[in-house]
């Protein structure tokens, strides 16, 4: 006979069963742990990274794959959830790892970041993209998180350009579904001015004109600022995600405003190595053509000839001759492939300079 959870006795029983469930648990998630710090001591003794993105993404994969198998009530994005926090701790455990990322507290890089590394890690937010990549170099964060492009309003080109200089390497990417908020301590109707990033409020462009059309539109260096703003003045609201309205003690009066639907920013994880091959991977690589005609067509030929798959290309001046521009290119596959590697080889013949940025696994969508 079905327990009846509406009969008081038959909840008792169930909850006792979900009691020893968790139990049980703990027990396990003890036993992970003890494993885990095996596996650390292990990577320690001989000079590995304690953070491994690859094996990160494989072991995502396979408990997705295996709680499918087994018909689960879990989804994916529970699953990714669960163990995302799961490893989190596990990290914590075995280093005190420092996570650089642009701040402040709140913003979209942050939300992603955590995405990424849980809830257990520690993070620096920065003031800048230069102090992002500043911190990681000088050791005092092991990796950082910037924002390097959004699929409605296109490429962050400051981050691009600080790869030109910088002697850091991607190691993974963090694709991030942006849902935007109106966020507010006012009803709707008293709003006369809204803060907010640029890039957020060409993400909502349309919207604003509909529900907004004689509102004053502010913009500011992050959503967590805009936030901090409307908390404080009068006849203001503000753009950005739950975070920022949490964090600020706003109600949030509308959801998911953005004008597209699959609203995604990706973002960057640096830090001084890259990644050995997963079997999907991307590769970020730079260059500059030699300065003769059809030398831009004669680099990118290789990589038609090898059949493999560009993804992005971006240009930007290069700021050291005039009319030089460096380009930025997204490729399936890791450096470390034989076509890739053969791809590179060629591109080199047309360059005056190219550099590898990193390989790292192809990963997809992620939730906030």
């Amino acid at each position: 006979m079905e327990p009846d959870p509406d009969r008081p006795e038959d909840l008792g029983k169930l909850r006792e069963r979900i009691d020893a469930v968790d139990n049980h648990l703990l027990g396990l998630l003890n036993e992970r742990a003890d494993l885990v710090h095996e596996v650390g001591l292990i990577k320690k003794r001989d000079g590995l990274q304690i953070y491994a993105p690859e094996r990160e993404e494989a072991l995502l994969q396979r408990l997705v794959k295996a709680s499918q198998a087994m018909g689960g009530r879990l989804p994916e994005v529970s699953v990714r959830a669960i163990y995302r926090e799961i490893m989190s701790a596990a990290l914590a455990l075995e280093e005190d790892l420092q996570i650089a990322y642009l701040g402040p507290e709140g913003t979209w890089t942050h939300q992603a970041a955590i995405a990424k590394f849980g809830h257990s890690v520690h993070y620096a937010p920065q003031d800048s993209f230069e102090e992002v990549f500043d911190t990681v170099s000088r050791r005092r964060a092991d990796y950082g998180v910037v924002p390097i492009e959004n699929s409605t309003e296109g490429a962050v080109n400051h981050t691009l350009d600080l790869f030109a200089d910088s002697p850091l390497s991607i190691c993974a990417q963090i694709l991030l579904r942006i849902e935007n908020a109106l966020m507010a301590r006012i009803p709707r109707e008293q709003i006369r001015r809204i803060y907010s990033h640029p890039q957020v409020f060409g993400q909502c462009r349309q919207w604003l004109s509909r529900h907004f059309p004689k509102a004053e539109l502010i913009p500011v260096s992050s959503t967590t600022k805009a936030a901090a703003i409307a908390a404080v003045e009068p006849d203001s609201a503000a753009l950005g995600g739950s975070l920022a309205a949490q964090l600020n003690g706003l109600q949030i009066l509308e959801e998911s405003i953005q004008d597209s639907a699959t609203n995604t920013t990706r973002f960057l994880v640096i830090s001084e190595k890259t990644c050995p091959p997963t079997g999907n991977d991307r590769t970020s690589i730079m260059f500059a053509v030699k300065d003769r005609p059809g030398s831009l067509y004669d680099a990118l030929r290789p990589f038609n000839e090898l059949a493999i798959n560009m993804s992005k290309i971006e240009s930007r001046p290069s700021k050291r001759r005039a009319w030089e521009y460096f380009f930025f290119v997204d490729i399936l596959g890791h450096v470390d492939d034989a076509a890739v590697r053969d791809a590179l080889d060629k591109l080199e013949m047309h360059c005056s300079m190219i550099k590898v940025l990193g390989s790292y696994p192809n990963t997809g969508p992620c939730e906030a």
